[in-house]
């Protein structure tokens, strides 16, 4: 007998003769109990709590939106994915750079753009949790974590308000990212700091369903 087959014969053994394992209840709530606009307004609530810019619109008026919330912008990154419908009004003096296929840009390139704008895959209204899955729409971790500002397009489709809703429409083995707010901490005083490790500013469009 090895090393390693008596170690896991002892724990097989100690295993066997503990106790049995209590059952773990799974009465929670796994649905929502509110009308969709009022789950919406939860989300908005809370976003709005955690310091972030929000805005409810019909889709229609997006790219109008996105025009105003960017008028400072230079540069703006977005997944190769994306709607680019998004863009119709921004000036020409902003430059929009694509990242994705075959090209992914440094994190060098990356912290010099002044903006991101991404979509989203499911947001969850009681935490105020958007949450990205990496797909083409989104892109990859770094582009929505390294520049200071984030613009976050939310289709109103795909807001839930609860956590167990959230974890049925996500694969868990995707990179998924979760944004609750502008990236914070607090140190030992609570003093808050803004930026630390994520964008400081964080910008949300909801967009109504057609």
């Amino acid at each position: 007998m090895s090393a390693k087959e008596e170690i896991l014969g002892r724990i097989r053994s100690a295993l066997g003769d503990g106790p049995i394992p209590a059952e773990i209840p799974r009465a929670y709530r796994t649905g929502s109990l509110l009308p969709d606009d009022e789950v919406i307004d939860l989300l908005v609530d809370r976003l709005v709590d955690y310091k972030a810019g929000v805005q409810v619109l019909d889709a229609a008026q997006a790219s109008q939106a996105v025009a105003d919330i960017l008028h400072d912008a230079r540069t703006v990154v977005y997944p190769q994915g994306l709607d680019t419908q998004l863009f119709g009004a921004l000036p020409e003096t902003v430059e929009l750079i694509a990242d994705g296929g075959q090209r992914q840009l440094s994190v060098a390139e990356l912290d010099q753009a002044d903006a991101v704008i991404t979509s989203s895959a499911v947001s969850i209204a009681e935490s105020g949790t958007i949450i990205l899955d990496g797909s083409a729409d989104q892109g990859r971790r770094a582009i929505s974590l390294v520049p200071d500002h984030h613009l976050c397009v939310v289709p109103a489709s795909t807001i839930v308000q609860l956590l167990p809703e959230a974890m049925e429409r996500l694969t868990i083995t995707r990179p998924l990212t979760w944004i609750s707010g502008p990236s914070a901490t607090s140190d030992i005083e609570l003093e808050r700091v803004e930026g630390v490790h994520g964008p400081r500013t964080l910008d949300v469009l909801i967009l109504r369903d057609a």
